[in-house]
Protein backbone atom coordinates (compact mmCIF):
# COMPACT_ATOMS: atom_id res chain seq x y z
CA UNK A 1 0.00 0.00 0.00
CA UNK A 2 1.62 3.46 -1.23
CA UNK A 3 0.19 6.36 0.70
CA UNK A 4 0.96 10.39 -0.51
CA UNK A 5 -0.22 13.40 1.82
CA UNK A 6 -1.13 16.61 0.39
CA UNK A 7 -3.63 19.71 1.10
CA UNK A 8 -5.27 21.22 -1.95
CA UNK A 9 -5.73 25.45 -1.39
CA UNK A 10 -8.37 26.54 0.31
CA UNK A 11 -11.79 27.38 -1.77
CA UNK A 12 -15.08 28.42 -1.64
CA UNK A 13 -17.39 26.32 0.33
CA UNK A 14 -19.62 24.21 -1.82
CA UNK A 15 -22.21 23.93 0.55
CA UNK A 16 -22.31 27.05 2.35
CA UNK A 17 -22.31 30.85 1.21
CA UNK A 18 -19.38 32.88 2.46
CA UNK A 19 -17.62 29.93 4.01
CA UNK A 20 -13.96 28.90 3.34
CA UNK A 21 -13.18 24.89 3.11
CA UNK A 22 -9.89 23.02 4.03
CA UNK A 23 -9.34 19.38 3.10
CA UNK A 24 -6.85 17.00 4.18
CA UNK A 25 -5.92 14.15 1.12
CA UNK A 26 -4.65 10.64 1.54
CA UNK A 27 -3.65 9.19 -1.92
CA UNK A 28 -3.04 5.95 -1.79
CA UNK A 29 -2.89 2.74 -4.29
CA UNK A 30 -3.71 -0.71 -3.71
CA UNK A 31 -5.97 0.43 -0.12
CA UNK A 32 -6.24 -2.61 1.96
CA UNK A 33 -10.29 -2.72 3.59
CA UNK A 34 -9.00 -2.92 7.30
CA UNK A 35 -7.13 0.60 6.70
CA UNK A 36 -9.96 2.25 4.56
CA UNK A 37 -12.75 1.29 7.22
CA UNK A 38 -10.54 3.02 10.37
CA UNK A 39 -10.23 6.14 8.08
CA UNK A 40 -14.15 6.16 7.73
CA UNK A 41 -14.92 5.48 11.22
CA UNK A 42 -12.72 8.75 11.71
CA UNK A 43 -14.55 11.01 9.24
CA UNK A 44 -12.74 9.93 5.92
CA UNK A 45 -14.41 9.75 2.53
CA UNK A 46 -12.95 8.65 -0.83
CA UNK A 47 -13.65 8.96 -4.94
CA UNK A 48 -11.33 6.77 -6.65
CA UNK A 49 -7.71 6.56 -4.74
CA UNK A 50 -8.33 9.68 -2.90
CA UNK A 51 -9.45 9.83 0.24
CA UNK A 52 -10.49 13.23 2.09
CA UNK A 53 -11.49 14.61 5.42
CA UNK A 54 -12.69 18.00 6.23
CA UNK A 55 -10.44 20.32 8.29
CA UNK A 56 -12.26 23.51 7.91
CA UNK A 57 -10.59 26.03 10.33
CA UNK A 58 -13.54 28.28 10.91
CA UNK A 59 -16.46 25.84 10.22
CA UNK A 60 -17.69 22.36 11.57
CA UNK A 61 -21.19 22.31 10.15
CA UNK A 62 -20.20 18.89 7.86
CA UNK A 63 -20.76 16.10 10.53
CA UNK A 64 -19.93 11.92 9.64
CA UNK A 65 -22.88 10.29 10.75
CA UNK A 66 -23.69 6.67 10.22
CA UNK A 67 -27.26 4.62 10.29
CA UNK A 68 -27.31 1.63 12.73
CA UNK A 69 -28.79 -0.56 10.01
CA UNK A 70 -29.81 -3.30 12.20
CA UNK A 71 -31.90 -0.87 14.14
CA UNK A 72 -33.37 1.11 11.31
CA UNK A 73 -37.19 0.77 10.64
CA UNK A 74 -38.61 2.78 7.27
CA UNK A 75 -41.18 5.04 8.28
CA UNK A 76 -44.57 5.39 6.06
CA UNK A 77 -42.84 7.69 3.57
CA UNK A 78 -39.73 5.14 3.23
CA UNK A 79 -42.60 2.37 2.90
CA UNK A 80 -44.44 4.59 0.15
CA UNK A 81 -41.48 5.57 -2.04
CA UNK A 82 -40.15 1.66 -1.57
CA UNK A 83 -44.22 0.71 -3.10
CA UNK A 84 -43.86 3.35 -5.67
CA UNK A 85 -40.33 1.83 -7.03
CA UNK A 86 -41.50 -1.84 -6.79
CA UNK A 87 -41.12 -1.78 -10.71
CA UNK A 88 -37.47 -0.60 -10.55
CA UNK A 89 -35.14 -3.28 -11.30
CA UNK A 90 -31.49 -3.36 -8.98
CA UNK A 91 -28.55 -4.64 -9.93
CA UNK A 92 -25.37 -5.05 -8.15
CA UNK A 93 -22.24 -5.30 -10.15
CA UNK A 94 -18.54 -3.86 -10.03
CA UNK A 95 -17.74 -0.30 -10.96
CA UNK A 96 -17.56 -0.01 -14.95
CA UNK A 97 -17.57 3.08 -16.99
CA UNK A 98 -20.31 3.34 -20.04
CA UNK A 99 -21.81 5.88 -22.45
CA UNK A 100 -25.43 5.87 -20.94
CA UNK A 101 -23.74 6.60 -17.48
CA UNK A 102 -21.85 9.52 -18.59
CA UNK A 103 -24.93 10.82 -20.81
CA UNK A 104 -27.13 10.04 -17.70
CA UNK A 105 -24.38 11.82 -14.99
CA UNK A 106 -24.03 14.77 -17.62
CA UNK A 107 -28.14 14.87 -17.48
CA UNK A 108 -28.33 15.19 -13.83
CA UNK A 109 -25.52 17.54 -13.46
CA UNK A 110 -27.59 20.14 -15.90
CA UNK A 111 -30.45 19.85 -13.87
CA UNK A 112 -28.94 19.96 -10.74
CA UNK A 113 -27.10 23.45 -12.03
CA UNK A 114 -30.55 25.09 -12.77
CA UNK A 115 -32.26 23.69 -9.55
CA UNK A 116 -29.54 23.82 -6.57
CA UNK A 117 -27.16 26.06 -8.71
CA UNK A 118 -23.99 23.14 -8.82
CA UNK A 119 -21.83 24.83 -10.81
CA UNK A 120 -21.87 22.56 -14.13
CA UNK A 121 -18.80 21.09 -15.70
CA UNK A 122 -18.85 18.33 -18.45
CA UNK A 123 -17.65 15.28 -17.46
CA UNK A 124 -14.95 13.28 -19.36
CA UNK A 125 -14.30 9.52 -19.84
CA UNK A 126 -11.30 9.69 -17.70
CA UNK A 127 -12.68 11.76 -15.00
CA UNK A 128 -15.43 10.07 -14.58
CA UNK A 129 -13.18 6.56 -14.77
CA UNK A 130 -11.00 8.45 -12.45
CA UNK A 131 -13.90 9.25 -9.69
CA UNK A 132 -15.93 6.15 -9.65
CA UNK A 133 -14.26 3.10 -11.25
CA UNK A 134 -10.74 3.75 -9.97
CA UNK A 135 -9.62 2.42 -6.27
CA UNK A 136 -12.40 0.02 -5.97
CA UNK A 137 -10.75 -2.71 -5.70
CA UNK A 138 -12.66 -6.02 -3.58
CA UNK A 139 -14.77 -3.30 -1.51
CA UNK A 140 -16.04 -0.83 -4.65
CA UNK A 141 -19.70 -1.94 -6.08
CA UNK A 142 -22.29 0.14 -7.89
CA UNK A 143 -26.13 -0.22 -7.71
CA UNK A 144 -27.48 0.37 -11.27
CA UNK A 145 -31.13 1.04 -11.08
CA UNK A 146 -33.49 0.18 -14.73
CA UNK A 147 -36.29 0.66 -15.60
CA UNK A 148 -37.07 -2.15 -18.31
CA UNK A 149 -34.03 -1.39 -20.42
CA UNK A 150 -33.69 2.12 -19.30
CA UNK A 151 -30.59 3.13 -17.07
CA UNK A 152 -32.62 5.35 -14.42
CA UNK A 153 -29.97 5.68 -11.70
CA UNK A 154 -26.85 4.60 -10.53
CA UNK A 155 -25.22 4.33 -6.83
CA UNK A 156 -21.47 3.94 -5.94
CA UNK A 157 -20.69 2.17 -2.44
CA UNK A 158 -18.17 0.35 -0.81
CA UNK A 159 -18.71 -2.26 1.31
CA UNK A 160 -16.14 -3.74 4.15
CA UNK A 161 -16.20 -5.56 7.34
CA UNK A 162 -18.67 -4.46 9.12
CA UNK A 163 -19.32 -1.20 7.28
CA UNK A 164 -20.75 0.23 4.11
CA UNK A 165 -20.64 3.79 2.96
CA UNK A 166 -22.37 4.98 0.16
CA UNK A 167 -19.81 7.23 -2.38
CA UNK A 168 -22.55 8.63 -4.73
CA UNK A 169 -25.60 8.70 -6.89
CA UNK A 170 -26.83 10.17 -9.82
CA UNK A 171 -30.20 9.43 -11.50
CA UNK A 172 -32.39 10.63 -14.40
CA UNK A 173 -34.43 14.22 -13.64
CA UNK A 174 -37.60 12.65 -15.76
CA UNK A 175 -38.12 10.50 -12.77
CA UNK A 176 -37.61 12.97 -10.08
CA UNK A 177 -41.25 12.25 -8.65
CA UNK A 178 -40.16 8.97 -7.71
CA UNK A 179 -37.98 10.04 -4.96
CA UNK A 180 -34.95 8.21 -6.43
CA UNK A 181 -32.30 9.53 -4.15
CA UNK A 182 -34.13 8.16 -1.10
CA UNK A 183 -34.78 4.88 -2.68
CA UNK A 184 -31.12 4.73 -3.33
CA UNK A 185 -30.38 5.14 0.51
CA UNK A 186 -32.87 2.56 1.24
CA UNK A 187 -31.52 0.07 -0.84
CA UNK A 188 -28.17 0.30 0.26
CA UNK A 189 -29.56 0.19 4.04
CA UNK A 190 -31.07 -3.55 2.68
CA UNK A 191 -28.29 -4.65 0.91
CA UNK A 192 -26.52 -4.10 4.72
CA UNK A 193 -28.71 -5.51 6.81
CA UNK A 194 -29.20 -8.51 4.46
CA UNK A 195 -25.00 -8.58 4.66
CA UNK A 196 -25.43 -8.41 8.54
CA UNK A 197 -23.47 -4.74 8.57
CA UNK A 198 -23.54 -2.71 11.60
CA UNK A 199 -22.95 0.17 10.00
CA UNK A 200 -23.95 2.76 6.94
CA UNK A 201 -22.14 5.35 6.53
CA UNK A 202 -24.52 8.29 3.74
CA UNK A 203 -21.50 10.74 3.19
CA UNK A 204 -21.50 14.02 5.50
CA UNK A 205 -24.52 16.02 6.58
CA UNK A 206 -25.33 19.64 7.68
CA UNK A 207 -28.43 20.00 9.61
CA UNK A 208 -30.77 21.73 7.63
CA UNK A 209 -29.11 22.21 4.45
CA UNK A 210 -31.16 21.58 0.86
CA UNK A 211 -28.73 18.98 -0.33
CA UNK A 212 -27.28 17.23 2.52
CA UNK A 213 -29.98 17.33 5.34
CA UNK A 214 -31.93 14.50 4.45
CA UNK A 215 -29.75 12.09 5.28
CA UNK A 216 -31.24 12.31 8.93
CA UNK A 217 -34.36 10.93 7.97
CA UNK A 218 -32.81 7.60 8.27
CA UNK A 219 -33.29 6.81 12.11
CA UNK A 220 -31.56 5.45 14.58
CA UNK A 221 -28.25 7.46 13.38
CA UNK A 222 -24.74 8.40 15.14
CA UNK A 223 -22.85 11.36 15.03
CA UNK A 224 -19.18 11.40 15.44
CA UNK A 225 -18.88 14.51 17.86
CA UNK A 226 -15.07 15.25 17.58
CA UNK A 227 -12.00 14.52 14.72
CA UNK A 228 -10.30 11.70 16.38
CA UNK A 229 -6.34 11.08 14.82
CA UNK A 230 -6.19 7.68 12.36
CA UNK A 231 -4.43 6.06 15.10
CA UNK A 232 -7.08 6.48 17.86
CA UNK A 233 -8.30 3.17 18.89
CA UNK A 234 -11.07 3.85 20.76
CA UNK A 235 -13.84 4.87 18.16
CA UNK A 236 -16.79 4.25 19.58
CA UNK A 237 -16.49 6.67 22.70
CA UNK A 238 -16.17 9.59 19.54
CA UNK A 239 -19.45 8.89 18.44
CA UNK A 240 -23.12 10.16 19.82
CA UNK A 241 -26.19 8.10 19.31
CA UNK A 242 -29.34 9.89 17.83
CA UNK A 243 -32.25 8.11 18.31
CA UNK A 244 -35.93 10.32 17.49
Amino acid sequence: MKLVEFFPDDAPCSYLEDKIHTFRYFYIEECSAHFYKGLLERGWRRFGEYFFVPVCRSCDACKTIRQKTGEFLPTRNHKRVLKNNQDIRVILQKPSLSDEKLVLYDKYHRHMESKKQWKYQKVSEQYYYDTFVAGSLNFGYEINYFLDERLLGVGYLDILPDAMSAIYFFYDPDVEKRSFGIFNILTQLYIAKQKNISYFYPGYWIDGHKSLGYKSRFKPFEILCNTPDIFDAIIYKNYRSVDD
